[in-house]
């Protein structure tokens, strides 16, 4: 049965919007008649959700799921189907249990694939921006070897260790991203208001003023002058680079770069690293044959560099070669990891030891990610202190010298 999304008007005049089943949307519009509701529109849950998307305004236009959603989503999944619950059924009770009406389109409109006899991997082929590769092709083994079950519960455990790594990355981030935006703020107010008020009293000094409370003035006429077009200068040159890295030779300019800088090096490896060995472990243990399952592991890389050397490992793969032997080429994985596989490969456990190498690359990035944010603090404060201290003495300096010439 077909889903449609409503929107309607209530007894009291208040606009409520929503999803319902029905054979058709007279059907839809005569259930809301029924309930004393005005209907004003009905459509078909569209299975195309970048045409669901247009029709939103841009601040509440959405793309598929959030990481939160697609793990809650698969963790009601794989519970309703371990109870041997029907399909169709999981799908309509999973779709009634979420508070959002665009969740609820979404999997009613699976459903309606479901029911029109497809499976389920291919229901969610329907909306890519929602179900990525991975989700799909873990969905799609699982039905082929009769574990459906079994897979979605690998999976809701791998969305779930995903987004709880984001959440923990995203927390980390905050904190120093906070306290950068507040020193540049406070920086900027200094020398746009305070400084120039305090320089004032050496304006009728006919001595020359000392190079540091020179150039403390410079920039804080800098500031004051230049303030506004520095700011429109920022946003276009933003502006510029969103609009080169969606080029590809952006992208790889931009990817080579990030590899290049010691310390972003380490964390984009590290990231990377851990998402291709996690997701590639999950498709292993799922049945994905090893070849397909790395070249969707190469399409949920970030750095196209690495992404690139993981479709080569495909390529070798294919012609007989070894996993291990073809990355470690690359230089773009650490040499334990590296290790690890090859120990997987000869032992018949390359699942095994994936998992493994995923849960080690994890707790890397997560210690490095601690450190930093724990050497940022102390470092940003002395920054600040640093910044204050050149500008009390640019202040100090010519009274002190004045002071000399009177005595």
């Amino acid at each position: 049965m077909p889903a449609f999304d409503y929107i309607a008007v209530d007894a009291q005049g208040k606009k409520q919007k929503g999803v319902l089943e029905g054979d058709s949307s007279r059907q839809i519009r005569q259930q809301l008649r029924e309930k004393g509701w005005v209907p004003s529109s009905v459509e078909a849950a569209s299975s195309d959700q970048k045409s669901a998307t247009e029709k939103q305004p841009f601040w509440q236009a959405k793309k598929g799921l959030t990481a939160y959603e697609l793990a809650l989503v698969t963790r009601q999944l794989a519970t309703l189907i371990q109870s041997g619950i029907p399909l169709e059924e999981t799908l309509k009770a999973v779709a009634k249990q979420s508070e959002k009406p665009s969740v609820q389109s979404l999997l009613l409109a699976v459903r309606g694939k479901v029911l029109e006899g497809y499976p389920l991997a291919q229901s969610f082929a329907a909306f890519p921006q929602a179900f990525p590769d991975l989700y799909r092709a873990t969905v799609a083994a699982g039905e082929k070897s009769g574990h459906l079950d079994l897979v979605l519960e690998q999976l809701a455990d791998y969305t779930e260790n995903r987004f709880a790594i984001q959440k923990q990355i995203q927390g980390a981030m905050i904190y120093p991203i906070i306290l950068t935006t507040l020193a540049m703020l406070i920086v900027v107010g200094l020398l746009a208001y305070v400084v120039p008020d305090i320089v004032k009293v050496f304006n009728n000094s006919h001595h020359q003023l000392p190079f540091l409370t020179r150039a403390l003035i410079a920039a804080s006429d800098a500031v004051k002058s230049f303030g506004p077009y520095m700011v429109v200068l920022l946003g276009i040159g933003a502006w510029l680079g969103n609009k080169t890295l969606k080029t590809e030779k952006g992208r790889y300019a931009f990817d080579a770069f990030s590899l290049r800088v010691p310390l972003v090096r380490r964390i984009v490896k590290g990231a990377n690293a851990a998402r291709f060995a996690s997701t590639l472990s999950i498709l292993s243990r799922s049945g994905v044959p090893l070849v397909d399952g790395l070249y969707i592991a190469a399409s949920v890389t970030s750095n196209w560099h690495i992404r690139d050397a993981v479709l080569e490992a495909a390529t070798k793969v294919t012609e007989g070669g070894s996993i291990s032997h073809s990355l470690e080429k690359s230089r773009y994985f650490p040499p334990m990891m590296i290790q690890m596989l090859r120990s997987g490969e000869a032992g018949g456990e390359l699942d095994n030891m994936l998992a493994r190498a995923a849960a080690m690359q994890d707790r890397e990035l997560s210690a490095l990610i601690t450190t930093m944010v724990g050497l940022f603090e102390p470092l940003m404060l002395l920054v600040m202190a640093g910044v204050v201290l050149i500008i009390v003495l640019a202040i100090m300096l010519p009274i002190v010298s004045m002071n000399n010439l009177v005595h």
